[in-house]
């Protein structure tokens, strides 16, 4: 039993290069807020709901009303204008809400706040900030943040200058700015393409994660995962000529005393899945850069942690591997001891996610946790269930999966919950092992790969687990087309609930 982080057995010199790059980095958030007495220059921003809201802008710009008749605004249109002022600057913005429908719930994603995401992006550059109430100033600060973020890094040029806004009075700008900056760092990690951003960068970004928050970590590479029963992640990694490795990163919240809650967080990075012998056609192979996500979003989430200086006992666990194909690639049909002694069969390779996570989270269950969370782009079977914009989300205990669901809806980081339908255990079965990685059916596909990952908690009461697609397919209020650490949110909720 490994006591506290993993010994580094092994490090790769380019590590230093990237963590001083990182380490050094401008905060994200600094671009896109504005703290202090400028909002008296800010353009306002309106968001109309109601003929009173109308009204309210009005009484401010007196020549809005015309012009916004001219161009066709209508009440619950969902229509933005930018109105001039008589120099034919702007005045003011103007949102339309759209109308909540009548006998349904309300969706969670339709949220006023969420609206200012979609400005970050849209408006001209200049100062802004957000005229009248807001139910939720935090929740709106983090949606302009989300919604202004842009993936530069191949980019020539410099950046074009960016819509700014005069962060809310009433907001917590120090919540914001975590949520914002952690955010940005999973995102920048999946949008990242593969050739720089393979296992040893990974490495590197947790290693500069940690100096920055002042954080153990260690890791176990290549060959030395045998000495330590991490079978599963070395068989996975081992066909290619970037090695695999357990990252292993503790901290401890400011205020954290011994009985502080101890949050894991485990990330499936598989920085690269070519399928394996079971090789992926090339349709299916196009976006496997994200296929590292799970790995994005737990380190999303601890940075939003150790941002916010959350007294918990923090340890996330990432493990990566590239799923690559030479004479050394596991083959169909292999069986392979794991670190929680199970012995697996291999129904597929390109079932290698939940392989290493399972080694991974036998680790994290020696120490049984107060909180284990894994994420991992797991199954297509979890987005024919849900599509891309809702993660399944898998745990025992009824009020911990209602309390997570709740978070995620609050911070407009939703998950729909689905069973661990214990009968469908049956379909792992193998004649030869323990169990087998893939179920022998073509069904339930999110919910056999649940299962399989519970195989390897057996003391963790409470345990969750997110199969996450990790990409936005479309621009969206909180964000362009890309890289998404979905589910990092609302954990961070759920732990900052957990210390209240």
């Amino acid at each position: 039993m490994l006591a506290g982080p993993i010994r580094s057995l092994s490090r790769d010199t380019k590590f230093m290069a990237t963590e001083t790059k990182h380490s050094s980095a401008k905060a994200p958030s600094s671009g896109l807020f504005v703290d202090g007495p400028a909002g008296g220059t800010a353009v306002p921003i309106h968001l109309v709901g109601s003929a009173g809201d109308l009204d309210s802008v009005a009484a401010a710009v007196p020549s809005a009303k015309v012009w916004l008749e001219a161009n066709g605004f209508r009440l619950g249109s969902r229509k933005v204008v930018l109105v001039p002022d008589a120099t034919g600057r702007p005045a003011c913005v103007v949102v339309g809400l759209q109308k909540p429908a009548a006998g349904r719930p309300p969706d969670p994603m339709a949220r006023p706040e969420l609206q200012l995401g979609t400005l970050a992006a849209s408006l001209p550059p200049g100062l802004y900030k957000a005229a009248g109430r807001l139910e939720d100033p935090t929740l709106a600060a983090v949606a302009w943040g989300l919604g202004g973020y842009r993936f530069r890094r191949y980019k020539s040029g410099d950046p074009e200058p960016v819509a700014m806004l005069v962060m809310p009075p009433d907001a917590d700008a120090t919540r914001v700015r975590s949520i914002v900056d952690g955010t940005t760092l999973g995102r920048d990690l999946v949008n990242t393409p593969s050739n720089d951003m393979g296992p040893a960068e990974i490495e590197a970004t947790v290693r500069a994660l940690a100096e920055k928050f002042d954080a153990a970590v260690s890791s176990i590479v290549g060959d030395d995962l045998l000495q330590h029963d991490l079978r599963l992640i070395h068989a996975v990694g081992r066909a290619s000529p970037r090695p695999p490795r357990l990252i292993d990163l503790v901290w401890t919240g400011p205020g954290a005393g011994p009985k502080a809650p101890r949050v894991t967080l485990v990330g499936k990075g598989i920085a690269f899945d070519t399928g394996g012998l079971d090789l992926k056609p090339a349709s299916g192979m196009l976006l496997m850069k994200k296929d590292m996500g799970g790995a994005a979003a737990a380190i999303a989430c601890a940075h939003m942690i150790m941002s916010a200086g959350l007294p918990v006992r923090l340890r996330v666990l990432i493990a990566s591997a590239e799923n690559a194909v030479s004479g050394d690639s596991f083959r169909p049909l292999d069986v392979i001891r794991s670190r929680a002694g199970l012995t697996v069969e291999i129904g597929n390779t390109d079932a290698e996610g939940r392989l290493v996570l399972a080694d991974a989270l036998a680790i994290a269950d020696e120490e049984k946790p107060d909180l284990l969370v894994t994420y991992a782009t797991l199954t297509g079977a979890a987005r024919v269930a849900l599509g891309p914009e809702l993660p399944p989300l898998f745990a025992d205990d009824d009020d911990l999966a209602a309390r997570f669901a709740a978070c995620g809806d609050r911070t407009a980081d939703p998950v729909w919950r689905l069973p661990f339908w214990t009968s469908y255990e049956a379909g792992l079965e193998s004649a030869v092992a323990d169990i087998s990685n893939v179920s022998d059916g073509p069904f339930a596909g999110s919910i056999t790969a649940a299962l399989f990952l519970r195989k390897f908690v057996k003391t963790t009461p409470r345990y969750i687990h997110l199969d996450i697609y990790g990409w936005r397919p479309a621009p969206k209020p909180l964000g362009p087309k890309g890289g998404e650490v979905q589910g990092a949110r609302a954990t961070f909720e759920l732990v900052s609930d957990m210390v209240r």
